[in-house]
């Protein structure tokens, strides 16, 4: 049960933070975030093609968040 409330919780804010991406390079951050807790619940859930998805985009990312000209660790 908490498994399923924290892949609740992690998609949930994954899908927030893409949405409000345009607002900066931390709100890319933070999908990026998102997006490595839905790899880890796809991993933990035994739905591993899931997590590697979710993983890929973790990676993209943090790609594009680098590439914003922001970088991790600097304040925004």
């Amino acid at each position: 049960m908490a498994l399923t409330f924290f892949g609740i919780a992690a998609l949930m804010f994954m899908m927030a933070m893409y949405a409000l991406e345009q607002r900066g390079p931390g709100f890319v951050l933070a999908f990026a975030i998102g997006c490595a807790l839905s790899s880890a619940y796809g991993f933990a859930s035994g739905a591993w093609p899931f997590g590697v998805v979710e993983a890929m985009w973790t990676v993209i990312a943090l790609r594009r968040y680098l590439a914003s000209g922001a970088s991790i660790g600097a304040g925004e």
